[in-house]
């Protein structure tokens, strides 16, 4: 349920089970599913039930606690060998956003550094899916109040264009991109956002608007292609979306269709904005050519629900989840540590080890 100021959580501990809201049901339904199992977890992670790089993320370290709940042995080397077979499975399913490898890391390594018992390394993983959500949400809390720095000085409230959802519903609440928005919302400077509807699974129209209305944000839907028509009309001030990896040079994946954003973006000088936290950026990538590309069922884009849109035989399809933005394109990158330039990301890495 909604907590008494709309907070929305994507992801809950709740009787030594995870609840997830099913966002494949939002807007219609508010639904939530329980997860008890590691397999049902990966399969949540895999179907978008729970979607978005932070959220994947915690999901995963939740996933992780799982996957050692069910193992049957008391001893460290065998419990730690099939760990590692628990987290190779929830690896597996879905390639692009780099948070999840970073939490299965993260939990893994924690596994291994803990002293004691079998139990002993239980209760360490829960503890870290639990510190993992806690971090996400003063994380996202951070992202936004920075962000906010840098938006536009104008004398009117702004108006804001998102792409796809990187809001609580993406996160351990509150929002990356949608972060900023909120943090704009709380300080009054924000007369409205644009969401893209974003297909074709439609994350802006079902859940970015969703959220929105939750909160009382105004917003207004626009499809896809109506972006270049907003900017040229001069309705769009600045462009904040997230990301799910970020190359060391600034290369940016997000979902499909960001990258051509960018360049209209650039082409009515409206600020490209990426809003992400440190653990989203790859320092191991050179740049966003070695980011691999999710490729989804043809079913996204030749149904809508039920309703089939095109030849049923005859006909191919190719249906990347994701594109990559390049640095060039994208005006700063917006994290908890602050705002930085893409070619200034080597910085940002330094104010987490100092």
């Amino acid at each position: 349920m909604n907590s008494p100021n709309n907070q929305v959580y994507p992801v809950i501990w709740h009787n030594n089970a995870v609840s997830l809201i099913d966002q494949t049901r939002l807007p219609n339904e508010y639904t939530f599913v329980e997860i008890h199992r590691s397999e049902d977890m990966a399969r949540a992670i895999k179907t978008m039930i729970v979607r978005g790089a932070p959220a994947i993320g915690i999901a995963a370290a939740y996933g992780m606690y799982l996957g050692a709940r069910e193992i049957e042995t008391d001893k460290r080397d065998q419990f730690l060998q099939q760990l590692e077979t628990v987290a190779t499975m929830l690896r597996s399913t879905r390639p692009t956003a780099v948070n999840l490898f970073w939490a299965i890391s993260r939990a893994t390594q924690v596994a291994y550094e803990t002293l004691g018992t079998v139990e002993d390394i239980r209760k360490a993983l829960l503890e870290t899916a639990q510190a993992l959500q806690l971090e996400d949400l003063q994380t996202c809390q951070a992202i936004g109040d920075h962000g906010l720095k840098v938006l536009p000085n104008k004398p009117e409230k702004l108006t804001l264009l998102t792409h796809c959802n990187a809001g609580a519903l993406a996160t351990g609440g509150y929002g990356t991109a949608l972060g900023v928005v909120r943090s704009a919302w709380r300080e009054g400077r924000l007369n409205r956002l644009f969401a893209d509807e974003t297909r074709p699974r439609l994350q802006g129209a079902k859940l970015t608007t969703w959220e929105c209305v939750q909160e009382g944000i105004p917003v207004t839907l626009i499809t896809d292609s109506m972006a270049a028509h907003c900017m040229k009309q001069g309705l769009i001030d600045a462009v904040v979306v997230g990301a799910d990896r970020i190359a060391a040079n600034g290369d940016a994946a997000n979902k499909i269709g960001t990258y051509s954003l960018a360049l209209v973006s650039k082409a009515h000088d409206v600020p490209f904005y990426v809003a992400a936290p440190l653990s989203t950026i790859d320092f191991d990538l050179a740049d966003g050519g070695g980011i691999p590309i999710e490729e989804r069922e043809a079913t996204e884009i030749c149904h809508v629900g039920d309703t089939i849109l095109t030849p049923t035989s005859g006909l191919d399809f190719y249906n990347p989840a994701f594109d990559v933005t390049p640095a060039e394109l994208i005006t700063a990158i917006m994290t908890e540590n602050g705002v930085f330039a893409p070619a200034d990301l080597l910085k940002a890495r330094k104010s987490v080890i100092s």
